[in-house]
């Protein structure tokens, strides 16, 4: 009876948090931690974990289409995991190859024309594994609904080292000129392209931290970042709509927080012309491309048209 009422309790609640979503980040990471320890607590191996944990990556890849998620990136083998013991490392290998051959030859992957992309230095891996990501990748490369990239042996500073040492090869080898060096530069350098700034880093497992995690993507982007206690293999639905609460509370603070600045900025310049007051609204209008910017800045011209108005 008890369980009852308590499913009965968690689809109300379930319900309640769709009901508040309006919307939802476009890319979604995952930190999938806790398999070990969930399993050690029930007296399990380590490998029952993983295998549990790989059950809840199928849900979270249906949650994310369901939500119109565009993007999910899950943190499936850092670089630091090659220190971990043989055993354990071998049967993360041998699931991680299994999933990418199930995963290719999965009709609903293949329905919702789901992309398949491994990040990372993939050329460490076993030739079994790497063999699953090129099946995996060519049988899926001619779809764009929706991507999954799967981050093996991944290691964000490993990845800013990368891209760094071959953009200063490239400059000493004459290719490219100093000035020249943008932001589009070393993006095109990165293991992660092209990938979309991620707009939400999650982590499971009660850790606070983000573990060398697609730095680039997520500190540009100023990622909202929740961290939860379940450990991977019970992260629920219900966490996950709160994820996405959580991001969505994140945004409208900060456009509230950039409307207030903008319209101080708008305020500052209003004993100037009224063409320079445009310019500055034009290049907010540029530099605030997320949902909303439009009516701010048109709210910001009105506030400069009337500022105008007063100092005439």
């Amino acid at each position: 009876m008890r369980g009852w009422v308590r499913r009965l309790g968690e689809r109300a609640y379930e319900r309640l948090l769709r009901r508040d979503i309006d919307g939802g980040p476009s890319h979604v990471a995952i930190i999938q931690d806790g398999n070990r320890r969930y399993a050690r607590e029930r007296g399990d191996r380590s490998t029952d974990g993983y295998r549990e944990g790989a059950r809840t990556t199928e849900q979270v890849l249906r949650w994310c289409q369901e939500l119109g998620v565009e993007e999910l990136t899950l943190y499936a083998f850092s670089t630091e995991n090659f220190e971990r013991p043989p055993e354990e490392r071998e049967h993360l290998f041998d699931l991680i190859e299994s999933k990418l051959w199930e995963f290719a030859d999965n009709e609903q992957i293949h329905e919702n024309e789901v992309c398949i992309r491994a990040l990372g230095e993939v050329n460490r891996l076993p030739e079994r594994v790497r063999d699953a990501v090129a099946y995996a990748e060519s049988e899926t490369a001619d779809y764009d609904r929706f991507r999954l990239n799967v981050a093996l042996a991944y290691g964000g500073r490993a990845e800013l080292l990368g891209a760094a040492r071959d953009t200063l090869r490239a400059v000493d080898d004459g290719r490219l000129d100093p000035e020249d060096v943008t932001v589009e530069t070393i993006e095109q350098r990165l293991y992660a392209r092209p990938v979309r700034d991620v707009d939400l880093i999650v982590r499971t497992g009660g850790d606070e931290r983000t573990s060398n995690f697609l730095p680039w993507h997520a500190n540009g982007n100023e990622a909202a970042v929740f961290f939860c206690a379940p450990y991977w293999p019970e992260f629920s639905k219900i966490d996950f709509l709160r994820a996405i609460r959580t991001y969505e509370s994140r945004e409208a603070s900060w456009r509230h927080t950039r409307r207030e600045r903008a319209a101080a900025l708008v305020r500052a310049v209003a004993g100037s012309s009224l063409v320079e007051t445009r310019e500055v609204v034009g290049r907010l209008r540029e530099q605030l491309p997320h949902v909303g910017a439009d009516e701010l800045t048109d709210e910001l011209a009105a506030e400069a048209e009337r500022s105008d108005g007063a100092v005439e």
